[in-house]
């Protein structure tokens, strides 16, 4: 099941496009970011996109497949292509991934290692 939620903690299970296309087109200040989430009972892990409209105008988007070592982020202008990033992500399709250059920010979530002595 897909759960939609912005800053304000307004949630929408089960966002349908034009949910999902209002709750991106209404970011602003105060209401700066907004995560889908896929949760299944088969799915193990964090399985989300998110995105923050940044001071600049400019779009945050991230996406996580699972476990920390598959997070990535990039930016862009185009709240049109965010918006279809996020239509992609939430029915599946692999293709969105191809409009933008993505970053490997996985390691930013690992926990430091231990010395064990």
């Amino acid at each position: 099941m897909l759960i939609a939620t912005n800053a304000r903690g307004h949630t929408v299970k089960r966002p349908s496009k034009p949910a999902i296309g209002t709750m991106l087109a209404n970011l602003s200040r105060g209401n700066e970011h907004m995560v889908i989430e896929r949760q299944d009972v088969d799915l193990v892990g964090d399985w989300y996109i998110q995105v923050l409209l940044c001071e600049n105008n400019t779009y945050r988007l991230e996406y996580r497949d699972g476990v920390a070592a598959e997070h990535y982020r990039t930016w862009t202008v185009s709240q049109e292509k965010v918006l279809r990033a996020l239509l992609g992500w939430a029915t599946g399709a692999v293709e969105w991934r191809d409009d933008f250059m993505w970053n490997d920010i996985g390691a930013e979530f690992e926990t430091p290692r231990r010395c064990s002595h």
